[in-house]
């Protein structure tokens, strides 16, 4: 089990979490494209600091939503979401490319994240959006999704363009009893005890169950870890879960 972190997630000179204490105990950088936070020079910073600590590098694209960090409902054409997704992908590769270092997979975020959960359709439009982008390239980019009770749809999607899948799941959030993440207007939807995280991070990478919000018993099986290091008590977290496992 692999650890996943969303970074680079500030705007010019205001910062969001302290990323160069968070990327030596992950595996996996999720690096913010511009739409929803960042900007071309905390993308740069953030892939030099990746290839620093030989972290793999991931797309983060999101609606057009500043405002809402990314967060809130929007709709768009088919052709609107491949140019969205296209763009953000695309610069994120350049500076990878000037880096000297690999583009590895994009995961989707906030609302847009939530949305191709529900939505096979979308699901669909951003599997052959980077299905367009993997043409010609010798290992193709690969899509981060919700490790789901059941993700027979996604992968039969996925499988009919050729795009491999990495299922996620959350150290630090609160599951439904369907396997859904709890939304975070609820309350409860985040995890806030250290040892909480941890013990539900190690339950993870055992295929042990965790406890969903009304206390039943769930089991998802995940290849990444995501983790959040938007503050100083999330990034010792981030440690003891190193350490654990």
């Amino acid at each position: 089990m692999d650890l996943n972190c969303d970074l680079g997630e500030g705007y010019g000179v205001w910062q969001m979490g302290d990323d160069a204490a968070v990327m030596p105990f992950i595996d996996r950088a999720n690096i913010a494209c511009g739409f929803h936070a960042g900007d071309y020079n905390i993308m740069q910073a953030t892939v030099r600091l990746a290839k620093q600590h030989n972290v793999l590098i991931g797309a983060h694209p999101s609606y057009p939503d500043r405002h809402g960090f990314g967060r809130r409902a929007m709709q768009f054409s088919e052709d609107e979401l491949r140019a969205m997704l296209l763009h953000q992908i695309g610069a994120l590769e350049a500076i990878c490319h000037a880096e000297q270092v690999s583009l590895s997979y994009v995961k989707p975020h906030g609302a847009l994240y939530n949305a191709m959960q529900t939505d096979s359709k979308l699901f669909a439009v951003v599997v052959r959006t980077l299905h367009a982008m993997n043409r010609g390239r010798a290992k193709p980019l690969a899509l981060m999704t919700l490790a789901k009770l059941k993700s027979d749809t996604e992968a039969n999607i996925a499988a009919r363009y050729d795009v491999p899948l990495l299922f996620e799941a959350f150290a630090d959030r609160r599951y439904e009893a369907n396997g859904e993440l709890r939304a975070r207007q609820f309350e409860g939807a985040v995890l806030q005890q250290q040892a909480a995280i941890v013990e539900q991070a190690v339950a993870f990478a055992r295929g042990d169950v965790i406890q969903a919000h009304d206390g039943a018993e769930l089991r998802l099986s995940a290849d990444t870890l995501c983790v959040h290091g938007d503050n100083p008590q999330a990034v010792a977290a981030i440690k003891a879960i190193r350490e654990r496992l």
